[in-house]
Protein backbone atom coordinates (compact mmCIF):
# COMPACT_ATOMS: atom_id res chain seq x y z
CA UNK A 1 0.00 0.00 0.00
CA UNK A 2 3.01 2.29 0.98
CA UNK A 3 4.56 1.43 -2.63
CA UNK A 4 1.62 2.33 -4.21
CA UNK A 5 1.17 5.72 -2.13
CA UNK A 6 4.51 6.66 -3.27
CA UNK A 7 4.08 6.23 -6.84
CA UNK A 8 0.64 8.35 -6.55
CA UNK A 9 2.29 11.19 -4.65
CA UNK A 10 5.17 10.95 -7.41
CA UNK A 11 2.51 11.03 -10.17
CA UNK A 12 0.19 13.76 -8.56
CA UNK A 13 3.50 16.11 -7.96
CA UNK A 14 5.16 15.63 -10.97
CA UNK A 15 1.97 16.40 -12.33
CA UNK A 16 0.85 19.42 -10.91
CA UNK A 17 4.77 20.66 -11.50
CA UNK A 18 4.60 20.14 -15.59
CA UNK A 19 1.52 22.09 -15.37
CA UNK A 20 3.28 24.98 -13.93
CA UNK A 21 4.73 25.07 -16.98
CA UNK A 22 2.07 24.12 -19.07
CA UNK A 23 -0.28 26.11 -18.04
CA UNK A 24 1.41 29.26 -15.52
CA UNK A 25 -1.67 31.83 -15.83
CA UNK A 26 -3.82 28.77 -13.97
CA UNK A 27 -0.88 29.37 -11.14
CA UNK A 28 -0.59 32.80 -11.75
CA UNK A 29 -3.69 33.69 -10.76
CA UNK A 30 -3.76 32.33 -7.17
CA UNK A 31 -0.23 33.98 -6.09
CA UNK A 32 -1.68 36.37 -3.42
CA UNK A 33 -1.04 39.87 -5.24
CA UNK A 34 1.36 40.60 -1.59
CA UNK A 35 3.76 38.58 -3.35
CA UNK A 36 6.32 39.38 -6.01
CA UNK A 37 7.28 38.32 -9.61
CA UNK A 38 4.30 35.69 -9.58
CA UNK A 39 5.45 33.59 -12.43
CA UNK A 40 8.57 33.07 -10.89
CA UNK A 41 7.14 31.80 -7.89
CA UNK A 42 4.87 29.68 -9.89
CA UNK A 43 7.73 28.32 -12.14
CA UNK A 44 9.76 27.82 -9.01
CA UNK A 45 7.44 26.10 -6.92
CA UNK A 46 6.70 23.84 -10.25
CA UNK A 47 10.04 22.67 -10.19
CA UNK A 48 10.17 21.94 -6.52
CA UNK A 49 7.01 20.12 -7.14
CA UNK A 50 8.34 18.22 -9.86
CA UNK A 51 11.87 17.69 -7.72
CA UNK A 52 9.34 16.03 -4.81
CA UNK A 53 7.39 14.10 -6.85
CA UNK A 54 10.42 12.23 -8.50
CA UNK A 55 12.83 12.17 -4.99
CA UNK A 56 10.25 10.49 -3.23
CA UNK A 57 10.89 7.52 -5.25
CA UNK A 58 14.89 7.54 -4.66
CA UNK A 59 15.50 5.88 -1.68
CA UNK A 60 18.53 7.60 -0.73
CA UNK A 61 16.77 10.99 -0.82
CA UNK A 62 12.71 10.02 -0.28
CA UNK A 63 12.56 11.10 3.03
CA UNK A 64 14.84 14.57 2.46
CA UNK A 65 11.68 14.79 -0.51
CA UNK A 66 8.94 13.82 1.44
CA UNK A 67 9.85 16.70 3.86
CA UNK A 68 10.98 19.04 1.39
CA UNK A 69 6.84 18.68 -0.20
CA UNK A 70 5.11 18.66 3.35
CA UNK A 71 7.37 21.98 3.85
CA UNK A 72 6.02 23.06 0.60
CA UNK A 73 2.59 22.54 1.70
CA UNK A 74 2.62 24.47 4.52
CA UNK A 75 4.47 27.00 2.52
CA UNK A 76 1.05 26.97 0.63
CA UNK A 77 -1.06 27.41 3.45
CA UNK A 78 -0.95 31.08 2.99
CA UNK A 79 -2.15 30.84 -0.72
CA UNK A 80 -5.16 28.87 0.35
CA UNK A 81 -5.73 31.55 2.45
CA UNK A 82 -6.07 34.11 0.57
CA UNK A 83 -7.98 31.81 -2.03
CA UNK A 84 -10.96 31.26 0.47
CA UNK A 85 -10.89 34.64 1.75
CA UNK A 86 -11.32 36.08 -1.62
CA UNK A 87 -10.15 39.96 -0.85
CA UNK A 88 -10.55 41.25 -4.38
CA UNK A 89 -13.10 38.63 -5.81
CA UNK A 90 -10.50 36.80 -8.25
CA UNK A 91 -12.26 33.52 -7.42
CA UNK A 92 -15.74 33.96 -7.38
CA UNK A 93 -16.56 31.63 -10.51
CA UNK A 94 -15.34 28.94 -7.63
CA UNK A 95 -17.65 27.84 -4.77
CA UNK A 96 -16.70 29.17 -1.65
CA UNK A 97 -16.62 25.64 0.09
CA UNK A 98 -14.25 24.57 -2.66
CA UNK A 99 -12.34 27.19 -1.86
CA UNK A 100 -11.95 26.58 1.90
CA UNK A 101 -11.47 22.79 1.45
CA UNK A 102 -8.29 23.36 -0.11
CA UNK A 103 -6.62 24.29 3.42
CA UNK A 104 -7.62 21.04 5.08
CA UNK A 105 -6.62 19.14 2.18
CA UNK A 106 -3.43 20.27 2.24
CA UNK A 107 -3.24 18.58 6.14
CA UNK A 108 -4.63 15.67 4.32
CA UNK A 109 -1.72 15.43 2.00
CA UNK A 110 0.86 16.43 4.54
CA UNK A 111 -0.23 13.48 6.20
CA UNK A 112 -0.27 11.37 3.40
CA UNK A 113 3.44 11.92 2.55
CA UNK A 114 4.38 11.88 5.92
CA UNK A 115 2.93 8.28 6.45
CA UNK A 116 4.06 6.93 3.10
CA UNK A 117 7.49 8.58 2.46
CA UNK A 118 8.75 9.33 6.08
CA UNK A 119 7.77 6.85 8.46
CA UNK A 120 8.87 4.36 5.65
CA UNK A 121 12.05 6.01 4.47
CA UNK A 122 14.89 4.49 3.36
Amino acid sequence: MQTLSLYAIAAMFIAAGVAHFIKPSIFTRIVPTYLPAPRLLVYASGVFEIAGGAGVLIPSVQVYAAWGLIGMLVVFLPVHTFMARDPEGRFSDLPNWMLWLRIPLQFVLMAWVYWAAVLTGS
